[in-house]
């Protein structure tokens, strides 16, 4: 009988609870012999003495072209902590036919639904009603929404149409949005098939009620939203940033918020965790929240799911249809962490 392949199971920073349950590990070693190890990176040496005979790596290990070399059967690299490290020889791995895949498509459903809820949190003033209330100045009805708006039938941009921005779309739909987006990665043609309408990114920032910040940070965009595209946003939009605060000048976004030039709600920020002494944290007029969009459970199932659906592929010799392959022109340029 031959023997079954080598699987190395080495996903720090997500934990067993996250990406290793009971079931996973039953299902791993039913077809798999498996080499765990949680808690940090494995040591060099634990992987290097089982770099010959590994046939897929679960976690974000370093591989440079030197350890490529040595694993002769590898077949699969899956970064379940769904971005791209600069520690894999992304061209090297494509060259000799290995899966470099993420789990990005996992967390983007729960970071959707969040979206809408601080779109519709801001323009429903949900924040300046409940300090309202709580201070008993409350209005009730028609009198405490005068400043209150719908996302129904708004116009609605997004910077950014990756994961995210195409599962934000699918719920967006009962609201009959006029989405526009900007992507300079994406052409024309391929935005209008998704069914928006491809904009530059001044048309984007000033037309549109709702703006959601969904494009993940590179070499060539950190701080792209600078103060003269902030200044192009329409008085009393609602603002929503999700991806990476290094894409903006998050100050001065932090700074046109608090004076209610826009309304703005921000889950990332430029330094995580924020320090307790921060000034963002007396800006009680923006919904910020800590980086916890795509944190459910939820999300952890789905990358367990679709791990476990590629694993089973790759094994069979068959191609991964449910995480996201590396683009390696492209991942030469992120700037994740």
């Amino acid at each position: 009988m031959a023997s079954k392949p080598l699987i190395i199971f080495d996903p720090f920073p997500r934990n067993e609870e996250m990406v290793f349950t009971q079931d996973v590990e039953l299902e791993l070693n039913k077809i798999s012999n498996l080499i765990t190890y949680f808690g940090s990176r494995a040591p060099d040496k634990l992987i290097e003495e089982n770099l010959s005979e590994v046939e897929i790596i679960v976690g974000q290990t370093s591989m440079p072209k030197e350890r490529l070399d040595m694993a002769t059967k590898l077949k699969a690299i899956i970064n379940v902590k769904a971005n791209w490290e600069a520690n894999i020889d992304y061209f090297e791995a494509q060259r000799r036919g290995i899966y470099v895949l993420s789990a990005a498509p996992a967390m983007a459903p729960a970071v959707a639904e969040a979206c809408i809820g601080y779109a519709v949190s801001l323009a429903r003033g949900t924040i300046h009603n409940y300090n309202k209330f709580i201070n008993n100045e409350e209005k009730y009805g028609i009198a405490g929404n005068v400043n209150a708006y719908t996302l129904f039938n708004a116009k609605v941009g997004f910077i950014g149409f990756g994961n995210l921005a195409k599962s934000l779309l699918k719920l967006l739909q009962p609201f009959n949005c006029e989405v526009s987006v900007y992507d300079p990665w994406l052409s024309d043609s391929y935005l209008e098939t998704q069914g928006v309408k491809p904009n530059e990114l001044n048309e984007v920032l000033s037309m549109n009620q709702f703006i959601f910040i969904l494009a993940g940070v590179t070499s060539e965009n950190e701080g792209f939203i600078n103060k003269d595209k902030l200044d192009l946003i329409q008085n009393d939009s609602s603002v929503i940033l999700v991806s990476r605060a290094e894409v903006l000048d998050f100050d001065y976004f932090v700074k046109l918020a608090k004076n209610n030039i826009f309304r703005a709600a921000a889950d990332v920020f430029p330094e995580e965790p924020v320090p307790f002494d921060s000034p963002y944290r007396k800006a009680t007029n923006i919904l910020f929240t800590s980086h916890l969009a795509g944190g459910l459970y939820f999300s952890y199932k789905n990358i367990r799911d679709m791990m476990m659906d590629d694993i089973k592929q790759i094994l069979k010799n068959y191609p991964p249809t449910r995480l996201q392959r590396a683009e390696p022109s492209q991942v030469q340029l992120r700037r994740d962490r």
